[in-house]
């Protein structure tokens, strides 16, 4: 029977000389750190080539489980087998290492920072760090103190009562004399801990050659607008610049510091438009900045019309190449579906999108088509989505006649388009009989294509059941339904029919309307003339409401 191998030796780091008590911060941090890898402060006293190999195989273990520390559990398990962590953990638990520590080595001026003069905070002494730290812990209680302070000047004003006390919440003079104490405090601390803290334009050796253009209020002005002081700066170097017409990467800079803080400043959109074109930025590097922003400022209109200079300069450049032209149309729409699945109903994005259509060609693109479908199937009341698949449908140059509005009759409007459009109209009006939006949708189809009204009474007639036969009998499940089957009635002379159909809406099925219905059934029995009397008169009223006001 073999002998039995005798087990592995642990490693045991170096003996290396025992450091002096440290004077300094950094010097702290820097013994602690080593402390937390010994293997590694042998290394770097004797070299890793003169250590031991249990020595060095610790010092491998030591860097694999600091490395690993740092990853998800899911990355580690994939960069570690099973036997490779137990060996590591089998090491470093015979080095009796510490395993969590500071994962970085302490460096000066980047650790600590620097102080008011620009000394590195990690060369002070431990006293004057210490001291140093509680005059910041007595800054931050005195801010806090303030806080609460303004708090209740605001809550009194408001008029808001205690919670405990049940009484109104008055700011005493004691409170204001305290808070006077207490803003002298915080002024001496921030002075003494931080300096004269200035402008981050101004500080910066980038500007000295610029000299900023303060906005000015005018004498006695009644609302003088209270700017941040980092904003009013920032204007005031954006006045010089565009002053002298500069167009520079630190402009361009500039106008990304000001739309952080105010996104919707239109100057300042438009002077770095004209930089991006002056100095001949890529316009796709742009747009993808530009799409970080617009998803944290979905309202926002500038961002849409920046948008829009950036195609209209970038497009003559990828015209004439198809391929490019149809990755970039491609590149907007994916963006486009994103942004409207945060705000399905943004008029800026729907706008912008319509213009799109035109500008790149895409009346006939089929993954355009589909992604109106998609968002109508997601919800089939969106009346933005079926009012841009009007517009691809029923606008494209192609087949349609220039200078027709969306409610005339065009007769170069293919027929097998429009018996699509109200085949998909009417699949759509199925699903949400009371949804408003397919049945606009229908008559939009119907005034393009010339067709009367009476050419869907069969489908309307659908959800109109026993009209006038009783209560019990009497079934509507769409009062649009109910409406355009009056309008079907009166176009084909059926004046008593219309007129039950709107006597209906206003007695039951829509009586929140009724002023409306009732007023609809007048109008069937008057006259050509009668009604152009009625309207001539509207207009008059209309006109001297105008020229009273």
């Amino acid at each position: 029977m073999p002998p039995k191998s005798k087990a592995a030796t642990k490693p045991k780091a170096t003996e290396t000389s025992q450091p002096s008590e440290p004077t300094a911060v950094l010097e702290r941090s820097q013994q602690r750190y080593e402390k937390t890898r010994p293997f590694e402060a042998a290394r770097q006293q004797q070299g890793l080539s003169k250590l031991s190999k249990e020595d060095q195989k610790g010092w491998i273990c030591d860097q694999l489980l600091h490395l690993t520390n740092r990853l998800p559990a899911a990355s580690r398990s994939r960069l570690l087998g099973p036997k490779a962590s137990k060996e590591i953990w089998w090491t470093i638990n015979g080095t009796n290492s510490i395993v969590r520590g500071l994962k970085h080595k302490p460096e000066p001026h980047s650790t600590w920072g620097t102080d008011r003069n620009g000394h590195d905070i990690g060369s002070y002494t431990i006293e004057r760090f210490d001291e140093r730290f509680r005059k910041r812990i007595a800054l931050t209680a005195l801010q806090v103190s303030s806080r609460v302070f303004r708090e209740n000047v605001e809550r009194e004003k408001r008029g808001f009562v205690d919670a405990r006390s049940g009484q109104e919440i008055i700011v005493t003079e004691r409170e204001i004399d305290e808070e006077k104490v207490r803003r002298s405090k915080m002024a001496a601390l921030k002075k003494e801990l931080y300096g004269e803290i200035t402008g981050k334009l101004a500080g910066s050796v980038e500007w000295e050659d610029v000299v900023p253009i303060p906005h000015e209020e005018p004498e006695g002005a009644l609302a003088a607008i209270a700017y941040p002081a980092e904003y009013a700066e920032a204007m005031s170097y954006l006045r010089a610049v565009m002053t002298t017409k500069e167009y520079s990467p630190r402009c361009l800079r500039l106008t990304e510091h000001i739309i952080s803080m105010n996104p919707a400043h239109y100057t300042v959109w438009l002077y770095r438009a004209a930089n991006i074109f002056a100095l001949g930025l890529s316009i796709p590097d742009e747009i993808e900045w530009l799409n970080e922003v617009a998803l944290a400022n979905l309202k926002n209109y500038q961002i849409w019309h920046h948008r829009h200079l950036l195609v209209e300069h970038y497009y003559p450049t990828i015209a004439s190449d198809p391929d490019a032209l149809a990755q970039f149309a491609k590149q907007e729409r994916d963006f486009l579906i994103a942004i409207l699945s945060e705000d399905t109903k943004n008029y800026h994005v729907w706008s912008y999108r319509s213009w799109l259509v035109g500008k790149l060609g895409m009346w006939e693109d089929e993954e355009e088509l589909k992604s109106i479908e998609q968002l109508i199937d997601e919800d089939v009341r969106n009346n933005s989505a079926w009012s841009h698949r009007f517009f691809i449908a029923f606008s494209n140059p192609k087949y349609a006649t220039p200078g027709k509005g969306a409610t005339e009759k065009d007769e170069k409007v293919p027929q097998e388009l429009v018996d699509r459009e109200m085949k998909y109209a009417q699949n759509k009006v199925y699903l949400a009989p009371q949804n408003q939006s397919p049945w606009n949708y229908m008559r939009g189809v119907l005034v393009k294509g010339g067709q009367h009204l009476a050419s869907v009474q069969g489908f309307v007639e659908e959800f109109v059941v026993k009209l006038g036969e009783g209560e019990e009998e009497e079934e509507v499940r769409s009062t649009h339904a109910l409406d355009l089957l009056a309008e079907i009635y009166a176009e084909k002379g059926e004046s008593d029919k219309a007129d039950l159909c709107l006597r209906r809406l206003a007695e039951k099925w829509d009586r929140i309307r009724g002023g409306y219905w009732e007023w609809r059934r007048k109008c069937l029995t008057q006259t050509e003339k009668e009604k152009a009397a009625a309207v001539g008169e509207a207009e008059k009223g209309a006109n001297e409401e105008v020229a009273a006001a």
